[in-house]
């Protein structure tokens, strides 16, 4: 079966699943579009994963972790800028001492909650310390504590230097000491951010309107709904005419709907395949490590040339994608070094060096063993599942036999320490190269798959003990590749990247979305973190 086909399945299944949840499922709510409700309020359809589990509360986990976002509720000291540079919200500047150890930030004197409270320093220490205390989301192990030296003047004082501290500012909404209560405020959150949150009905929509009080500029858009939707569901509401802009994926990208367009944002939502760069064994637990043709860098690097991505965006994404070559492509930090042409012939070059030869059957072999591979894709995701049958299409066409399997998340992470599985990564921060590349204390290995190279943890250990935020760009790009080494394809290749994954949306004639910077993984919260600056024609 071709993959044009294989969507066109999904499609069809998904639309059926969409009328049996019409049918049997909790009745979706039905509001009023916002193109006949007025130029000043717009209906967005979400996926269901974005509602927020434990509420609008930064300490647990509100606007970070893969689904990075700006608050909106809230204030943040710092925010991303469309270049992925670092620019200010409530901060009015920093700077850090020359041992690392102490960021001081000065703020504005004019932000107020929602109660008419003031927002001073002490609010501002107040979260850290205790975002550092509850969060499960992002990771405070490098902060000491958080001190307000005056009423506009906060240092945070930190265990090891942490030269991107401003990428965490940039995600950490500001919550009132006076009325913070950890039991209840995900559910009534007070902020000083541009929207307050009015009404939330769980497992279906919130509603957000202007903070009249806000500081910056007044928001265009006033009032904003947001419906909590699985893909056929959003779907169908497009066609209703029941929302102004919905989310959706390649599956649906052949379609059309009256009154819509189909609109991309590009993005570092990545999608790639660990490849276990250690031989085969087992850890001190017992549990299976490392891949022995894997291991083989020739093969690894053979693998990363011999796979067309365009390929894959044209079949399996219907063009809406770009290549990946890294795990942050387009940011400040990558490593233009990362790129490679596809090469099939350059590829089979490289496995023949390894010792591995073409049989009569097609598939390569060295000393009696045939290439072969068992590639995971997560059970839950189709356009996963569709681009791991492609990539594995074309292993075959290099002579490696391949078999795909679906698996849970319950036991991906462990099974893709021998086996390669398709990962979705991607964030506005450099410690997305750290949490993949960099080897562990405890295991000597990188977490995720095992891999471990010195010089590429120096590197990274470097930029982020270093003072200056830009010189920091130059050390991470010199951990993918400083020219002898790295984890480019000229160095160790312990991943396969392949394509980032461009997010899409429907948006209603007339509706003016503003300029997005490029998306995080998570097709989510990131649409709306300039919705202030959208506008009705």
């Amino acid at each position: 079966m071709s993959k044009k086909s294989l969507l066109s399945l999904l499609l069809t299944a998904a639309l059926g699943a969409g009328i049996l949840t019409g049918c049997q499922g909790t009745a979706s709510p039905s509001p009023t579009p916002a193109s006949s409700a007025g130029k000043d309020s717009v209906v967005i359809a979400m996926d269901t994963n974005s509602e927020p589990a434990a509420g609008f509360d930064p300490a647990f986990g509100w606007g970070a972790g893969e689904h990075v976002h700006e608050p909106l509720i809230q204030s943040t000291l710092t925010v991303t800028k469309p270049d992925l540079t670092i620019g200010y919200d409530l901060a009015t500047g920093y700077s850090v001492s020359d041992d690392g150890l102490t960021w001081t930030v000065t703020i504005r004197d004019d932000a107020r909650f929602t109660d008419g409270e003031a927002l001073t320093a002490e609010d501002v220490a107040f979260t850290y310390n205790t975002v550092k205390e509850s969060s499960s989301v992002n990771d405070f192990t490098m902060l000491d504590r958080a001190e307000a030296v005056d009423e506009t003047t906060v240092a945070f004082h930190m265990n090891t230097p942490f030269s991107i501290w401003p990428y965490t500012m940039a995600v950490v909404g500001i919550v009132p000491e006076h009325a913070y209560d950890s039991a209840t405020y995900g559910q009534n959150p007070i902020g000083s951010g541009r929207y307050v949150l009015k009404q939330w009905d769980k497992g279906q929509q919130i509603i957000l309107e202007a903070n009249p009080d806000y500081y910056g500029e007044a928001p265009t858009i006033r009032r904003f709904t947001i419906l909590f939707l699985e893909e056929d569901a959003a779907f169908l509401a497009v066609q209703a005419g029941q929302v102004d802009l919905a989310y959706t994926s390649a599956t649906y990208s052949d379609q059309s709907v009256a009154g819509y367009s189909l609109t991309a944002y590009r993005t570092v939502d990545n999608r790639g395949f660990n490849l276990p760069a250690v031989p085969a064994g087992t850890d001190a637990q017992g549990q299976a490590i490392g891949n022995d043709f894997t291991s083989d860098v020739l093969v690894r690097r053979a693998i990363n040339i011999g796979i067309d991505r365009e390929e894959m965006i044209e079949n399996v994404l219907n063009g809406y994608g770009t290549p990946a070559y890294s795990v942050c492509d387009q940011l400040p930090w990558y490593n233009p070094a990362s790129q490679v042409e596809y090469d099939p012939e350059a590829a089979a070059a490289l496995l023949d060096e390894a010792g591995w030869t073409l049989g009569s059957d097609g598939i390569r072999e060295r000393d009696g063993v045939k290439a072969e591979l068992h590639l995971l894709y997560p059970s839950s995701d189709s356009v996963r599942q569709a681009l791991c049958a492609d990539f594995a299409q074309q292993l075959q066409e290099l002579g490696i036999s391949t078999s795909i399997e679906g698996v849970g998340w319950d036991t991906a992470y462990d099974r893709a320490q021998s086996e390669p599985l398709i990962w979705g990564w991607g964030a506005h921060t450099p410690m997305e190269l750290y949490n993949i590349y960099h080897t562990s204390a405890d295991t000597g290995l990188a977490g995720y798959s095992p891999y471990a190279n010195a010089a590429v943890d120096s590197y990274m250990d470097q930029a982020l003990q270093c003072t200056d935020l830009e010189t920091s760009y130059e050390l991470w790009q010199k951990a993918q590749w400083d020219g002898s080494t790295g984890v480019t394809q000229e160095g160790d290749t312990p991943w396969v990247w392949l394509v980032n994954v461009d997010h899409l949306y429907w948006v209603r004639e007339g509706l003016q979305v503003a300029e997005q910077k490029i998306h995080p993984h998570g097709h989510g919260w990131s649409i709306v973190n300039n919705v202030d600056q959208w506008s009705w024609s």
